[in-house]
């Protein structure tokens, strides 16, 4: 790897992770297809390990306003979720991952924008959360089912329950990556190396949560979904 292309990463995440702290979600969204076009073998690991940096600090950072109930729900679901995902990294080939990601994501904002916005209730959340869990796992792009879940939430619940949840949730996929061979000493260097990266973007999200408020939230987030899918579409026709 280049040091151009170690500092289109760098940048790259500085922006992922500052959405990422700002919303809840879409580190992965946007970091994704940008490392997957540099080396993919470097995905979902190295945004997955990060995404645990990122989480972390939000999640304490808005401890007070987080729906601890809620993301334990979406927890359940998230769990076997991840387990299965891991189990598709090992058997199917990517290309078809991302596409069946993209087209999902897109099929989800679309109903979204027409209105739709499902109560977030045990079943729901269960549902959501395993669908994050095969998606973060699969191409580190899990935010989009929960993000739809909760897309109705004001922003320090928005990011501290998303936040909880990714914390957890991502762990659990690291976990079930590692077990399958997944993760190699090549996504740790990286990882490690971006970290003060990360760290920038955690910080200059300060200033964005002030531009933030409902309707706005609510309209990044799906915005952001749409683009992570768009994205993923571009990196698999380019590739």
């Amino acid at each position: 790897m280049t040091w151009l292309e170690i500092s289109i990463i760098a940048v790259t995440l500085i922006a992922a992770s500052a959405l990422q702290a700002s919303i809840g979600f879409g580190m992965g969204m946007l970091a994704a297809p940008v490392i997957g076009l540099i080396d993919p073998t470097l995905l979902p690991g190295s945004i997955i390990m990060l995404a645990v940096v990122v989480t972390a600090m939000v999640a304490v950072r808005e401890r007070a306003a987080l729906d601890v109930k809620g993301a334990g729900w979406a927890l359940v679901g998230r769990i076997p979720g991840s387990l299965a995902g891991a189990w598709l990294v090992a058997v199917l080939p990517a290309q078809g991952l991302a596409w069946l990601v993209a087209l999902v994501v897109l099929g989800g904002v679309i109903l979204a924008f027409a209105g739709w916005a499902p109560v977030p209730s045990r079943l729901s959340l269960i549902s959501a959360g395993a669908a994050s869990g095969v998606m973060g796992t699969t191409t580190s792009i899990g935010g989009a089912p929960m993000a739809l879940i909760w897309q109705r939430s004001h922003g320090p619940r928005l990011r501290g329950t998303m936040s909880a949840f990714f914390l957890v949730g991502s762990s659990i996929s690291l976990v079930a990556l590692v077990a399958v061979g997944a993760v190699t000493r090549q996504t740790v260097t990286l990882a490690l190396w971006m970290i003060p990266a990360v760290l920038l973007g955690y910080l200059l999200s300060r200033y964005a949560n002030r531009l933030l408020d409902h309707r706005r939230l609510r309209l990044v987030a799906l915005g952001v979904s749409t683009l992570g899918a768009v994205l993923l579409i571009g990196a698999q026709l380019v590739g």
